[in-house]
């Protein structure tokens, strides 16, 4: 577990690399539903386009940012996603640059965006899906509480074959 300091923040101009990096590495695309890689200049306008505005844009993309070595370091990305602000609930996504992975950084990120989600936004339920073989995800998740509501079945397309697919829910009870 690091003991550094783990904070979300905005979207910044300066990220384009991380952005970049994380976006276009193919092994993700099955959980984004990304189907082709984008460019840099598609990546300057989404960040140029960012209000942070959750109930215009439906979405808040925050970076995981630490204390690393004596630096600030981005370690990761976590989003909301298909906000719903009528029944107040809201998808989540989390990935994490190898170099931070099985170190609690994933777990501290979705820790804060699970406060900042209930207590500031008033969001009632957040959801995610998880493919049945990324065994992390599945322990991140179920350890912050999320509960497995069903499988869908060959959901993913992953190479040349078919996964199963968790959702998982959690409700705000506060």
């Amino acid at each position: 577990m690091l003991d550094q300091n783990i904070r979300l923040r905005a979207v910044e101009p300066e990220d384009i690399n991380t952005l970049y990096e994380l976006e276009n590495k193919m092994e993700l695309w099955v959980a984004s539903e990304t189907l082709v890689p984008f460019s840099r200049f598609q990546l300057k306008q989404y960040i140029a386009s960012m209000n942070n505005d959750i109930y215009e844009n439906k979405e808040l993309r925050l970076i995981v940012e630490i204390d690393h070595n004596d630096q600030k370091a981005v370690a990761g990305i976590i989003d909301l996603f298909d906000f719903d602000p009528f029944h107040n609930r809201a998808g989540v996504g989390i990935i994490v640059n190898k170099k931070f992975q099985n170190r609690g950084v994933a777990s501290k990120a979705l820790e804060l965006l699970i406060k900042y989600s209930f207590q500031h936004l008033g969001i009632h339920q957040l959801y995610c899906s998880v493919i049945t073989s990324n065994k992390a995800s599945v322990k991140l998740f179920e350890n912050k509480g999320f509960t497995l509501m069903g499988t869908r079945k060959e959901w993913r397309k992953v190479a040349n074959k078919y996964e199963d697919e968790f959702m998982y829910q959690l409700i705000n009870n506060q």
